[in-house]
């Protein structure tokens, strides 16, 4: 009898019996998944940097993911940006872009695990606000964003070295106001095109593989398209919280990282609030400050990601704040 030759797609997930480890196809072989938060100072962190509160500010603040309570204050970004885009390792903390008026180049770094102020990076290739994000413990990647129209570029950086950004490829259309990102080891997920294009809110979701460099393909489409959301992840859901679809929403949808298809409904964060930065670790999503009904809000609300139901409330940021951008040393990728 034939054996019928099996396709595995990249990017798939598999428990392997042998070594009681999830595992992730990355194209060519299987690489085991890291499921456990690590224990730094105290244990997972998620920080926050920049935004408007209500004015422009370059402040960094940080909780401790597994504890609920308020933020307390990390340090300084070199510069006052609306709308940056940041990313991590298990190590370092990535800002980047944003407007201060003006489309911003500026990379930053901190250590996550210390305190003080952030340390410049480097550069990114042009000069834009409200990118999506996504990373593994070796590269960060930074997509779409506007400045003040639209783009589709895509480029990465090496996070443990410091330098400007190159060149990864383009996203499938121009996509903004999609800070933070969905992602695994290999695959990173971006999603929730902004209106700043005359199309509007668009549903197409992005995939690209962060090892590699190229063009993003199609994953699928998001539940309620819409624009100034956030997502965050494990290395296997991705959620994606608020916005406004033309109106400010609650909803948070989710979907599977290593299966092409729609987000599916999770349920609601405590208020409706558009650029509610997100961050994560293995067990828990966390959605601070943003845009309410009718005002800017200082609440941090959680979820457990692998149960579907209602936000809680976390704490509070330092202040009221909007568009500032997040990342943690726990996230999906890592």
């Amino acid at each position: 009898m034939s054996i019928i030759p099996v396709t595995v797609p990249t990017g798939a997930i598999r428990y392997n019996t042998d070594s009681n480890k999830m595992e992730c196809f990355d194209g060519t072989k299987w690489m085991q998944v890291a499921v456990s938060s690590p224990d730094l100072d105290g244990g997972s962190r998620g920080v926050w940097g920049g935004g408007n509160s209500p004015s422009q500010d370059n402040v960094i603040q940080y909780i401790t993911i597994s504890t609920q309570g308020d933020a307390t204050d990390f340090g300084d970004l070199l510069w006052s940006p609306g709308k940056p885009f940041a990313l991590a390792s298990r190590t370092r903390g990535i800002f980047s872009g944003g407007y201060t008026p003006a489309a911003e180049t500026d990379i930053n770094y901190i250590t996550i695990s210390s305190t003080g102020n952030a340390v410049s990076f480097g550069d990114n290739t042009s000069g834009r606000w409200a990118a999506s994000t996504v990373a593994n413990n070796t590269r960060g990647v930074m997509a779409g964003g506007a400045s003040p129209s639209q783009t589709n570029i895509i480029e990465y950086i090496t996070i443990a070295q410091t330098g400007n950004a190159v060149d990864f490829g383009d996203l499938t259309i121009k996509k903004s106001h999609t800070p933070g990102g969905m992602t695994n080891s290999i695959r990173g997920i971006i999603s929730y095109s902004g209106n700043i294009d005359p199309s509007g809110n668009q549903a197409n979701i992005d995939f690209i593989n962060i090892p590699t460099t190229g063009n993003a393909q199609d994953f699928g489409d998001c539940e309620v398209p819409r624009h100034t959301v956030n997502s965050c992840s494990n290395s296997i859901r991705g959620l994606a919280g608020g916005g406004l679809d033309p109106a400010v929403t609650a909803v948070i949808d989710y979907l599977t990282i290593a299966h092409t298809g729609n987000s599916t409904n999770f349920g609601d964060l405590t208020t409706a609030r558009r650029s509610a930065s997100a961050c994560s670790s293995s067990i828990r999503a966390l959605w601070g400050g943003g845009g309410g009904s009718p005002s800017v809000v200082d609440t941090i609300d959680y979820v457990t990601i692998m149960t579907e139901g209602n936000a809680i409330d976390f704490g509070n940021l330092t202040s009221i704040r909007e568009s500032s951008s997040a990342c943690s040393n726990a996230h999906g990728g890592l």
